[in-house]
């Protein structure tokens, strides 16, 4: 069968109509699905074809938005809302149980769910909040379900694990190990800290797809620079203007930096999660729709997605092996 040429431009719902029948059947879950962001355009875009879209949050009252939008649009979508706080580790493990007495197996994860880009701030388990919510808290939500995407392997289709980084992971100045486990508010750079977990999902998807070998195939996605919820929450928006990416008056900054609408931000992800095109290239790490070269020279050095899979083990207190 051929499939079209995606670019820049595409938007998630074209993505989600040439893959229609690759996502028919199949069962989806989705961190981060609040309106105004990226997770909810993906799962609006799948929920039209999908057998079920599972959409999860930290907020009750929100997810529920969430789906009262996607069924009001798409009243015979299968939308299912989960609990899950990726800043806790203990919220993870209740979220996964739950996940593991669903009667379905899971044929797709998307790792979308990102933390407030603002100042220094902890979370229960004493991790600084970016790298909980963006890289461990998924880290071991993929490890503790790992038998539900498992379940969804058959002779003919390999699950797919799919977790967003971003364009800036090429300006992270490497992964900062000690940082990582015990975190110093006086080195905390809130960009430097969101290009590390951006990194951070880099690696850890590639660690990932050699790991997992046939059984799951895994892709990093960089969606580009869209105006989305995450930049104009009141602790977050001060720091966009300082840094230049939105403007005084709360605008982007089109000067600089090359802007996407959010439909077209989520289209790579729906690549990554359907295109049979890169049943071959588990690992990958995608833009603009198409595999690219990972950008961060900081990321490169073979050893550090082992090193880093072996951290991220020791802070969850449990051993992640496919």
């Amino acid at each position: 069968m051929s499939f079209p040429t995606f670019g820049a431009s595409t938007t998630a719902e074209e993505v989600a109509a040439a893959f229609c029948n690759e996502i028919q059947g199949k069962n989806v879950l989705i961190t981060g699905t609040s309106l105004n962001s990226l997770g909810f355009e993906t799962a609006r875009a799948i929920a039209r074809f999908a057998n079920l879209v599972i959409i999860t949050g930290y907020n009750a009252e929100r997810l529920r938005l969430s789906e009262a939008a996607i069924k009001l649009e798409l009243p015979t979508a299968n939308i299912r809302c989960l609990d899950l706080d990726l800043s806790s580790l203990a919220a993870v493990r209740k979220a996964a149980e739950e996940v593991n007495a669903y009667p379905e197996p899971i044929h797709v994860l998307i790792h979308n769910a990102a933390a407030t880009i603002g100042p220094f701030k902890l979370t229960v388990d004493n991790l600084e909040s970016q790298i909980a919510t963006d890289s461990i808290g998924p880290f071991l939500f993929t490890k503790l379900i790992l038998p539900k995407i498992y379940a969804a392997k058959t002779a003919t289709y390999t699950p797919r694990v799919v977790a967003l980084t971003s364009i800036f992971h090429e300006y992270a100045q490497g992964i900062d190990f000690a940082d990582i486990r015990r975190p110093n508010p006086e080195k905390y750079q809130p960009f430097q800290a969101y290009n590390q977990a951006k990194s951070a999902n880099v690696l850890v998807m590639a660690e990932l797809s050699r790991r997992a070998g046939d059984a799951i195939h895994a892709y990093s996605v960089s969606p580009g620079v869209a105006l989305t919820n995450i930049q104009l929450k009141p602790e977050s928006i001060d720091i966009f203007i300082a840094s230049g990416i939105i403007t005084p008056d709360g605008k982007p900054n089109t000067d600089n930096f090359t802007w996407k609408t959010i439909p077209q931000s989520a289209a790579t992800t729906l690549v990554a999660a359907f295109d049979p095109r890169l049943d071959d290239k588990s690992g990958a790490y995608l833009d603009d729709c198409n595999v690219a070269e990972i950008a961060g020279p900081n990321i490169l050095d073979a050893e550090l997605p082992r090193k880093l899979w072996s951290t991220m083990e020791k802070i969850i207190g449990e051993s992640f092996v496919l």
